[in-house]
């Protein structure tokens, strides 16, 4: 343990004997074993949908509190973790880089695990961890100094830790890893400050390095120790050395698609901001400016790290519309294999499958100023009078010409997880109405420094809400129902087989809607601002919920007048589980 915390506390064997650890197809599916979930998103594909029907429609108000944990009052800050749950023990990850496992009967602490951070780290937007993955015996995280760390699934002892990138230079890692075939497959955090973007796959087992693949063209990949191929063609789409500081980081981890044997990740914003100094700023024929492969989607091979596909969502980006955003592999209406995916632009794509191929776009939120739609190629229409003006234009050279441009910076969607119904057919997205003041400024790269070269104040665009919880058709784009919120919606959704959507909002409240209508069913004051993401499973016969609550994340830390607006809110941390009791399944 040496310089690491671990606390084994007593009652650990209540998890249970027996059991073998996490296989390959336990991952693979999660989404029908009801009584764990081992996988971020309820399934790799991150449908965040569950087949449990015991909790519906008709029952929901009998929804009770089970139990609740603290994550202790000195490390507050954002809570954003899914919980996994396996062999009787929960699992969650905390800010400031730490690990609980639980009792799920009791809600009792069976281990914790502290990642001692040093000083210097620089986290973009808060000090939250979204969760961890678990393999045989083994529970995976990283942390905040660009690390990824083993753990023994009874003890919390640490099996292997091992250096994503270096966190001096402004890499982080905040996101659950992912697991294919024995490998354990992260990204990395860090686009405003130059870092560069890259998926990397480990064996699960030692941690050693099997593939790299960057995600800047120009850099090389590596297989088993040697360089591969490189990433795109040099200097293709970006000026000079550009792209060497380009950004594009992989900060939300990533997808994967059995059927097409696909990891799919996405490309943050290029590097700096000021979008005129990689030459995105002026129109240009081909795809000279474009910056690949920041602000994209990405089909990578798992077993060599080859990139089989690309879909740029922004292609000349100046917005940090950042192109990380989940792809959630589902079936349409009409039996197509599609990707779905709502950027933070605010345009709502659809993907073929094969090839990642586009299909079709629609905008999701309501006022779109950067560009007029998306062709029949897949490429923007751009707005050029909205991209913010070139500083060297400036009469000082120092600021260009500010525009207002919806949506803001922090997108019409963020990080948030949006959710799939296979009851429905439509998608539930967590969206954000606002728009930003935003403006380019000269800058330089200098390592660990932020690297924007941009200013900004966001602003709402609407006075009777922000947030907007929106049911959405894929096949057509068509609005089904919105749920408005005054503060801004942060936390992630799931939907269930039982009729029901559940979410929660900075205000406190945990809410489950009806998936058809909208109505809201049933609701929960859990005291602190919720920015996590609720899971499902059942136990002995009865269904459980869980949401972990802790205001925080990206919002109050770069939000302008939006922050302004919900400072009020309290922090908090703290993990609640409802259940449906046996005695009111059946009560109407």
């Amino acid at each position: 343990m040496n310089r690491f915390i671990t606390t084994v506390v007593a009652g650990l064997m209540l998890a249970g004997p027996g059991h073998a650890g996490v296989t390959e197809d336990d991952l693979k599916n999660d989404q029908s074993i009801t009584t764990q979930i081992v996988t971020n998103g309820m399934g790799r594909h991150l449908q965040r949908y569950s087949p449990l029907d015991t909790l519906n429609k008709d029952n929901v108000k009998n929804l009770v509190p089970a139990w609740a944990f603290s994550l202790g009052g000195e490390k507050q800050r954002g809570q954003e973790t899914q919980p996994l749950i396996y062999d009787g023990v929960m699992y969650i990850t905390g800010s400031y880089s730490r690990v609980y496992a639980i009792d799920v009967q009791s809600g009792k602490e069976l281990w914790q695990y502290d990642a001692r951070l040093p000083e210097g780290i620089l986290p973009c937007c808060d000090v939250i961890n979204r969760g961890g993955a678990i393999y045989g015996d083994t529970f995976y995280f990283g942390t905040l100094d660009a690390r990824i760390v083993a753990l023994d699934l009874k003890t919390g002892d640490v099996k292997w830790r091992k250096k994503i990138a270096d966190y001096k230079a402004g890499y982080s890692y905040t996101a659950a890893p992912l697991i294919v075939n024995g490998l354990v497959i992260t990204g990395n955090s860090g686009g405003e400050f130059g870092i560069v973007g890259e998926v990397q796959a480990r064996d699960a087992e030692t941690g050693e390095m099997v593939w790299t693949r960057p995600v800047i063209e120009g850099h090389m990949g590596t297989l088993n120790g040697k360089e591969s191929t490189m990433t795109g063609e040099l200097n293709a789409t970006w000026p000079g050395d550009m792209w060497k500081t380009g950004g594009g980081a992989t900060w939300l981890g990533g997808s994967y698609d059995v059927d097409t044997d696909t990891l799919v990740f996405g490309a943050g914003n290029p590097a700096p901001w000021n979008s005129h100094l990689r030459n995105a700023g002026t129109p240009v024929d081909g795809n000279a400016g474009d910056n690949l492969y920041a602000a994209s989607r990405i089909g990578i091979d798992p077993t060599t790290g080859d990139i089989k596909w690309h879909y740029q969502t922004t292609p000349r980006e100046g917005w940090d519309y950042d192109g990380v955003n989940e792809v959630v592999a589902y079936t349409d209406r009409s039996g197509n294999k599609r990707y779905a995916t709502a950027d933070r632009n605010g345009f709502f794509y659809v993907l073929n499958r094969e090839d990642g191929e586009f299909v079709s776009a629609t905008p999701f939120v309501k006022d779109i100023t950067w560009a007029e739609g998306i062709d029949e190629n897949g490429r923007p229409i751009y707005n050029e009078g909205n991209r913010p003006g070139n500083p060297a234009a400036a009469a000082d050279g120092k600021k260009g010409e500010v525009t207002f441009s919806s949506p803001s910076f922090l997108g019409g969607k963020n990080w948030m997880p949006m959710a799939f119904s296979q009851n429905t057919g439509n998608f539930y997205v967590p969206s954000n109405e606002w728009g930003m003041d935003i403006w380019n400024e000269p800058i330089t790269y200098k390592k660990g420094a932020a690297y924007l070269g941009a200013g900004f104040t966001i602003k709402p665009n609407y006075d009777d809400h922000i947030g907007s919880l929106k049911a959405i058709d894929p096949d057509t784009g068509d609005l089904k129902w919105e749920f408005k919120n005054d503060a801004p919606l942060w936390a992630g959704v799931m939907t269930t087989a039982g009729g029901l959507v559940f979410t929660g909002t900075p205000e406190g409240r945990f809410i489950a809607f009806d998936d058809e209508t909208g109505e809201e069913l049933w609701s929960f004051q859990t005291g602190s601002g919720i920015v996590g993401q609720p899971v499902t499973w059942e136990q002995d016969g009865e269904q459980y919920i869980s949401i972990i609550s802790g205001w925080g994340g990206a919002v109050p830390l770069w939000g302008g007048e939006v922050a302004k607006k919900v400072n009020y809110l309290n922090q908090g941390g703290l993990l609640w589980t409802f259940k449906l009791p046996k005695a009111l399944a059946m009560a109407n």
